[in-house]
């Protein structure tokens, strides 16, 4: 077992360097500059005009698709740079103050894996917003529609980048940002695959992840975490448990409801459920993996994706892993190298039995054991929240 994947610890490992000295955040999320577009607190104001003409009247040759939230459609501004035009179906119900208020939380959100806000536009009864055009399709596209094959690699790059975004907004975000809709087709990607999450700021601010409950229907089926369906609460877990199908989606290339698939086998999760139990137990993924990659993958890190996937579709939402703690996953697949997963510099402040730990947790979050808390995490490499209540 020396070369198993389970012998190997790199996915787990944690950094506990605190903060970097500048535009790092205390739970080692990266602030990142201003986005090309992103306007900051100075957001653009645009008349209908002005997209109309960016849109070429919103018409049909530039709809770039449609969704729960309303059409969106690829524009240019005057100045020639690409948008995305979201014509909103929520209409004038919602004031122009409440809705003017919503826009500037959104537009004071930047990050590298997160789609930047560039304007608004209040015209009457019509609600637009105006999103910088990340030019790749979505992951969904990539994954179940393309004919081409997206490659290993890819898929980790994909995970890992969606996975800092969501963070971002749960745990760094003031106030906390719960998204609501986590789905493939919510994660776009740029000409290099790099994963940008969207759709982020449709969602309802979470000002208190324990009490809030929704008075619309969120989400979209094969994605909601189970205690939504029965309680109509939402929290920062139930936005893990979505991920957790992204997740499975990478591994397995299935769409999250396939009414093709026999009798019983239509959701993701339950079919995937005592495949993923297997595959950690013996190490054996060829049932469980997309069939179009082949065994052109990485044992080790199928193992560890299979692990966070398993630990985030858990029934309990208690159980499941905070975004930090998946972020903190991948960080030590992108950094496995000649120098065993550790990073220059690191070599003092690397603790050996925390990793251990933390591994033998996250097992047990994927297994299903009952031992545990995951407050662990929080004790030793998580700074505290200080908008949870």
């Amino acid at each position: 077992m020396g070369n198993s994947p389970q012998s190997d610890s790199g996915l787990l490992k944690i950094q506990t360097s605190a903060v970097d000295y500048g535009n790092l955040s205390a739970n080692g999320f990266v602030y990142s500059p201003l986005e090309p577009g992103g306007l900051g607190n100075s957001r653009s104001k645009f008349t209908y005009g002005d997209l109309i003409a960016a849109t070429n009247g919103f018409s049909q040759h530039n709809l770039l698709g449609s969704g729960g939230f309303g059409y969106v459609y690829k524009g240019f501004l005057a100045d020639g740079t690409e948008v995305a035009v979201k014509e909103l179906k929520i209409g004038g119900g919602q004031g122009e103050r409440e809705f003017s208020a919503e826009v500037e939380i959104i537009s004071r959100i930047h990050h590298r894996y997160l789609v930047s806000l560039v304007g608004y536009c209040i015209s009457e009864n019509k609600r637009l917003l105006v999103y910088e055009y990340v030019p790749n399709n979505t992951l969904y596209f990539h994954l179940h529609v393309s004919e081409l094959v997206l490659d290993w690699p890819t898929r980790i790059k994909v995970a890992s980048g969606a996975a800092r975004g969501i963070a971002y907004l749960h745990e760094d975000c003031h106030p906390r940002i719960i998204h609501r809709d986590i789905k493939s087709s919510n994660i776009l990607l740029d000409k290099n695959f790099e994963a940008r999450v969207s759709d982020f700021g449709l969602a309802r601010l979470a000002a208190d992840m324990y009490t809030h409950v929704t008075t619309r229907v969120m989400g979209t089926f094969g994605y909601m975490a189970p205690e939504y369906a029965s309680s109509g609460k939402l929290t920062e877990k139930s936005d893990v448990f979505s991920f957790g199908v992204v997740l499975l989606e990478l591994i397995t290339g299935r769409k999250p409801v396939d009414a093709s698939q026999p009798l019983g086998d239509e959701s993701l999760v339950e079919w995937a459920r005592p495949l993923l139990s297997n595959a950690l137990e013996t190490e054996d993924f060829k049932l469980l993996v997309d069939p179009r990659l082949g065994t052109n993958f990485v044992p080790n890190e199928m193992f560890r994706m299979i692990e966070a996937a398993a630990a985030c579709v858990r029934h309990s939402a208690a159980k499941r892993p905070r975004m930090s703690q998946i972020v903190r996953a991948f960080d030590s697949l992108e950094t496995e190298d000649l120098s065993n997963g550790m990073r220059v510099g690191e070599s003092e402040i690397y603790n050996s039995a925390q990793q251990d730990a933390e591994i033998r947790l996250f097992r047990r979050m994927a297994f299903g054991s009952q031992n545990y808390s995951t407050d662990f995490f929080t004790q030793s490499s998580c700074a505290p929240n200080r908008n949870e209540r």
